[in-house]
């Protein structure tokens, strides 16, 4: 076996196990939708797309209670990111090169309005990631990044739950017109 067969046989074996638990996560409601948020927002290399179950699930339950506990989990599972630039701010700040790269990320990141541009990344497809390593490298609050992360997931998990709960009957229609 190759290398690069072993990390595809090892990629589509984590997938495969994330995406059984996630499947059995569903069937837990209120529970599994911030569960499943909490876990889909964890994972910085291989994103899972947990909006793929508020959508579903908004078509059974209250689509903004899953907005709201789909916002919470996100933002919980999105420190991940804040917590790897946190610890890795230390191994900046020992080189000049890269303390001079963070001070001009940092003025950008001030200029226009780090909360709301960790808003902006967490309410649209931007890799919000991104969003979560630089806040942590720059050492911006914690509490205003869980914040703002948890608005701009909850903006998101509700335009996604509302389009789930107000199309699901016809999904399912559609679907059901095939077989």
């Amino acid at each position: 076996m190759t290398a690069n067969s072993t990390i595809a046989a090892s990629v589509t074996s984590y997938l495969l196990s994330i995406n059984t638990l996630l499947n059995e996560l569903s069937g837990w409601g209120y529970l599994g939708i911030f569960l499943i948020s909490v876990i889909g927002n964890a994972t910085i290399i291989l994103p899972f797309p947990s909006l793929v179950f508020v959508f579903l699930l908004a078509g059974e339950l209250n689509p903004v209670l899953i907005a709201l506990l789909s916002g919470v989990g996100s933002a919980i599972g999105e420190l991940t990111g804040y917590c790897i630039g946190y610890g890795g701010a230390s191994l900046t700040e020992k080189k000049k090169k890269w303390k001079k790269r963070i001070e001009k990320t940092e003025k950008q990141f001030n200029k226009y309005g780090g909360f709301w541009v960790i808003i902006f990344f967490a309410a649209t497809p931007l890799p919000h990631d991104i969003a979560g390593i630089v806040s942590g490298v720059l050492k911006y609050p914690p509490k205003k990044f869980f914040i703002a992360t948890f608005i701009g997931k909850f903006i998101i998990s509700l335009i996604i739950a509302m389009a789930g709960f107000y199309s699901m009957e016809w999904v399912v229609r559609t679907i059901g017109g095939f077989g």
